[in-house]
């Protein structure tokens, strides 16, 4: 009971300092806002310079792309390290790796697809195997093409996810792990964190700052330092998607089993 009311008196302060710190926030669409017309006595808005160079200096048509991958490449890093250990806390919290005396929920045999089966689950079953490699396929799309449309690491590895989890539902998770097994949605959820951090320390390398991937020039090959930012995007895109994809279905796995990773939804 005590606990409750600590609880409930730490977020009623932590509430009411978040809604007096909005009342200091500009106007929604402010063009004085100092995102919108800088600081006074100050450059011109970040958002002005985005608008205005961010081809010329990346090469890239997605704004919104240039600006998370490059511009701000320490934050949306540092995202993909918090998706990261939300994954790898599910990990520690739920996953049971040995309980022996524990009474285990029991796995469910693949969905039964012949004709003497469930026609209904036969149907949902096929729809969903032939479903799932086109939105892969388009997921993959997405990450690729993100430089030049809506797109790029975050969204596409959801789309990945969802679809191992879309097998689980229509059929099981040991037909989702017999295809992203636990060992290997941890491997590539670590790699997609060490191709981020290795693109963006690489730089470093060659002297030049943290995520600045214009220094990989030499090493990509490229005409000019733009078209080595715009590659050095796609390799962070595909580190993310990687992360996304992988933690997105660890989460669902070990949510839904209670980390038994057996029976499930």
């Amino acid at each position: 009971m005590k606990a409750k009311i600590f609880a409930s008196i730490a977020v009623t302060i932590t509430g009411a300092i978040l809604l007096y710190a909005v009342t200091d926030f500009p106007n929604f669409g402010d063009p004085r806002s100092p995102a919108n017309a800088g600081v006074e006595g100050g450059s011109s808005s970040a958002s002005l310079y985005y608008i205005e160079n961010t081809y010329r200096d990346t090469k890239v048509p997605n704004l919104v792309t240039a600006i998370l991958a490059d511009y701000r490449g320490y934050d949306t890093l540092f995202e993909t390290v918090v998706i990261f250990t939300a994954g790898m806390a599910i990990f520690a919290i739920l996953r049971v790796l040995r309980n022996e005396d524990a009474p285990s929920a029991p796995d469910p045999e693949s969905t039964n697809r012949t004709i003497d089966g469930d026609h209904h689950r036969i149907i949902v079953g096929i729809t969903c195997r032939i479903a799932v490699p086109l939105v892969q396929i388009f997921a993959l799309y997405v990450v690729a093409h993100g430089h030049h449309s809506p797109g790029g690491g975050f969204q596409g590895g959801v789309m990945l996810g969802a679809s191992f989890i879309l097998i689980a539902l229509s059929g099981s998770l040991r037909d989702a792990l017999a295809r992203f097994s636990e060992a290997s949605y941890i491997r590539l959820a670590s790699l997609g964190i060490l191709i981020y951090a290795g693109v963006a320390f690489l730089p470093l390398v060659f002297g030049r700052n943290f995520v600045d991937y214009g220094a990989l020039r030499g090493l990509l090959g490229t005409e000019g330092e733009e078209m080595a930012r715009s590659h050095g995007i796609f390799g962070v895109e595909l580190g993310v998607a990687f992360t996304v994809m992988s933690v997105m279905f660890a989460i669902f796995a070990n949510l839904s089993t209670r980390g038994r990773l057996k029976g499930g939804l």
